[in-house]
């Protein structure tokens, strides 16, 4: 069974930094992008960051550029979101995902999401 189970997420005040993780299982995960996307509440869900397959190239959208930063181990069969100055809007639950040919609304794989709680 191939899984992508995230952790790390939380209740943090504004300003604040979290790591997510996102470990795949039940295959390798080394020839896919990788991601993440957040739906807050009442909101589509949307991206946040990708990485391609060997970490030399990542993506982020423009509200969290310079504060995120993704990364992956594919050793470990693993992504990272590092989270920095979190503002009360980065509160949604976040989902990894990943897909052979780009992260986006429609993935072959997803997590169950993890929830990130940002307070003023």
């Amino acid at each position: 069974q191939v899984q992508l189970v995230e952790s790390g997420g939380g209740l943090v005040q504004a300003g604040d930094s979290l790591r997510l993780s996102c470990a795949g299982s039940g295959r390798t995960f080394s020839g896919y992008v990788m991601g993440w996307l957040r739906q807050a509440p009442g909101k589509e869900r949307e991206f946040v960051a990708a990485v391609n397959w060997s970490g030399s190239v990542s993506y982020y959208a423009d509200s969290v550029k310079g504060r995120f930063t993704i990364s992956r181990d594919n050793s470990k069969n693993t992504v990272y979101l590092k989270m920095n100055s979190l503002k009360p809007e980065d509160t949604a639950v976040y989902y990894c995902a990943a897909d052979p040919k780009g992260v986006g609304l429609v993935n072959e794989y997803w997590g169950q999401g993890t929830q990130v709680t940002v307070s003023s």
